[in-house]
């Protein structure tokens, strides 16, 4: 992953949901309904200025959030939801339903890349996957990659076997023994 910060890989997403709902919210003083929200996606004046990624997940999931079912989404709903997704983490469902819609924020690989590895970076087992699960993950992946880097370069390295041309005769090599040996006799 390009970025190992998990703070801002999901902040695209909890932003985009809050600027989303508050636009929504500015347009329609009325509270955000399902019917706001399709009225919003469909008319040319707010159309183009809406998020449609964003606004197509609170219409797909606008009875889940809406939890006192009255057929609102509340500020209060809203908040309650970003802070959920903040603390607890994002399902792969939800991720998914993200991804599929555009809603992530996140680049098509970075966002493949979380999928693909979601079960890895779940340390916990819960299966949600936290900012901090994306950071420790990414940063794993990074050391790792770092020592391949330099594992492969010490295998290469074949003064390790025969010495280093730019060094004196006291250098030191793996075949140094069979040498020094030989020419003491």
């Amino acid at each position: 992953m390009t970025n190992s910060n998990g703070n801002a890989l999901l902040a695209g997403i909890y932003s985009g949901l809050n600027n989303t709902y508050s636009y929504l919210a500015a347009q329609y003083p009325n509270q955000v309904t399902l019917e706001n929200i399709n009225k919003a996606r469909s008319d040319n004046k707010t159309a183009g200025v809406i998020n449609q990624s964003f606004a197509s997940y609170l219409q797909t999931n606008f009875t889940n959030i809406d939890k006192d079912k009255d057929g609102i989404i509340s500020a209060e709903e809203m908040s309650n939801l970003t802070n959920r997704m903040s603390t607890q983490g994002l399902t792969r469902e939800e991720l998914t339903q993200m991804y599929a819609s555009g809603a992530s924020g996140l680049s098509t690989s970075t966002m493949e890349n979380i999928l693909e590895h979601f079960d890895e970076m779940d340390t916990n087992h819960d299966g949600k996957i936290t900012s901090e699960e994306i950071s420790a993950y990414s940063l794993n992946q990074a050391k790792l990659q770092k020592e391949d880097e330099y594992n492969n370069r010490r295998a290469t390295d074949m003064s390790v076997f025969y010495g280093n041309e730019d060094s004196s005769s006291d250098s030191y090599s793996i075949l140094s023994y069979k040498y020094k040996n030989n020419n003491n006799n």
